[in-house]
């Protein structure tokens, strides 16, 4: 009866473009934060338009995959407390825009998307990062440049929006930054931001640790060398932003990381489920 009702008001409109965002907080109200998809009503067409028009990386997936997409984006829009900041309006194109590229992570992984993640904030363009700070009166040097996206261990992920709509425009380029914050969400499934999410067991960790050192070291001597290569050289700052650059590259650059870094591309297709060099992108790999 619940469901029914929430359909009701969706479908007549009462509620006009207020609505977009309303239905989320009361969703959330009314069937609780983490809520089966089977009790989420129907995905809004508008939703349908949105990833066909704004988010190209979803063309190389199945319509089985779309649908699991949508199914994962419901939970994580209606499972986490979104806000605009710095005097942004949050629309819904700016929710299902995000969430199609944080679910496409874990589109291939059971279970809720993200399910440490609670606040998802949003700027319109770079923001100062706030820290806190015993000597308010630190000097102006000491403050950390503008960023484009950040992601915290306690389930916090803001982002700049221009750089999210550039970063979904150009599906290509091997830059995008709703890949790159979310990727560190998952690094952090392990405890620690440090290039290495949760695997299964002591012999994918040992794998994967022998990969990750091999390729960040290779990263780091490209970079001093001034070396150009798929990975953009801020990969090479630590662990952990080499992760979240390899994962960008993964799903923007999949060929020319398979080619340039072989072992890299197979470690993260094991990881992801996922072969997006492939023709259809749909070839599912064996647990890392």
């Amino acid at each position: 009866m619940l469901i029914r009702l929430l359909v009701m008001l969706t479908a007549s409109g009462m509620f006009a473009g207020a609505f977009a965002l309303g239905r989320a907080a009361l969703l959330r109200l009314l069937l609780g934060p983490r809520a089966r998809p089977s009790a989420y009503p129907p995905v809004p067409a508008s939703w349908r338009l949105l990833l066909a028009s704004r988010v190209p990386l979803v063309a190389r997936l199945t319509s089985a995959q779309r649908e699991r997409l949508l199914v994962k984006m419901q939970q994580l829009v209606w499972g986490c407390r979104w806000e605009g900041c710095g005097g942004l309006r949050l629309t819904e194109e700016m929710q299902v825009i995000t969430a199609a590229h944080a679910c496409l992570l874990v589109l291939e992984q059971p279970g809720d998307p993200y399910p440490s993640l609670r606040n998802i904030l949003i700027y319109p363009g770079t923001f100062q990062p706030r820290r806190f700070s015993w000597t308010p009166s630190a000097d102006a040097d000491d403050q950390q440049a503008p960023l484009l996206g950040e992601s915290w261990k306690r389930g916090v992920v803001i982002l700049a929006w221009d750089s999210a709509v550039a970063g979904a425009k150009d599906p290509g380029d091997g830059e995008n930054v709703v890949l790159h914050e979310f990727a560190h969400q998952l690094d952090a499934t392990s405890g620690q931001f440090d290039g290495t999410p949760r695997l299964p067991d002591a012999t994918a960790l040992a794998s994967w640790t022998t990969m990750l050192e091999m390729n960040f070291e290779q990263l780091v001597r490209e970079a001093e060398a001034g070396a150009s290569g798929v990975l953009d050289h801020y990969g090479a700052t630590d662990r952990a932003e080499f992760f979240a650059v390899a994962t960008e590259a993964f799903f923007e650059r999949p060929t020319e990381l398979l080619q340039e870094r072989p072992a890299l591309y197979d470690a993260l297709r094991r990881y992801y489920g996922q072969d997006p060099a492939t023709p259809s992108g749909t070839c599912r790999g064996p647990p890392p």
